[in-house]
């Protein structure tokens, strides 16, 4: 079977980290105002699930659009400098910026465009990433 027409296929993957909503330049008591229960001397963590979705034509020789090996590969490695780590303290990224479930998506993102420019004929047009089974955010490709 062959198709001219371009597909999506997802995936999903987990990981677990940490992290805390804090911004320096604010007193304690601005912190808790503004971040609340997300505000923690010590933060908390979450086992977080990143759904990729991968545009593209269907190979007429393999029927796919990217092999779900290549899919597991991009997704494992975007998630793995994060996994098992305090966002604070040990992602150079978020030392400075508050590591809300956004900024975490966007740096996610950022990373994932450009691994996947190594399928040609494969884009990233969208990612959510689950904080929790009722919060999630979306982030869509404008290419």
């Amino acid at each position: 079977m062959t198709s001219q027409s371009t597909v999506t296929l997802s995936r999903k993957v987990q990981f677990q980290c940490l992290h805390k909503y804090e911004l320096k330049n604010f007193s304690e008591q601005q912190n808790q105002e503004t971040f609340g229960a997300c505000y923690t001397e010590y933060g908390h963590g979450h086992t977080y699930s990143l759904v990729g979705y991968f545009n593209g034509p269907i190979d007429a020789e393999t029927g796919m659009i990217i092999n779900l090996k290549d899919v597991d590969d991009l997704l494992k490695s975007a998630v793995q400098p994060l996994a098992g780590k305090h966002l604070n303290f040990e992602v150079s990224e978020f030392k400075e910026a508050v590591p809300t479930t956004e900024n975490v998506l966007l740096w996610l993102a950022k990373d994932l465009q450009k691994k996947v420019k190594s399928f040609p004929s494969v884009t990233l047009s969208r990612l959510r990433l689950y904080e929790t089974d009722n919060l999630w955010v979306d982030w869509v490709s404008n290419e």
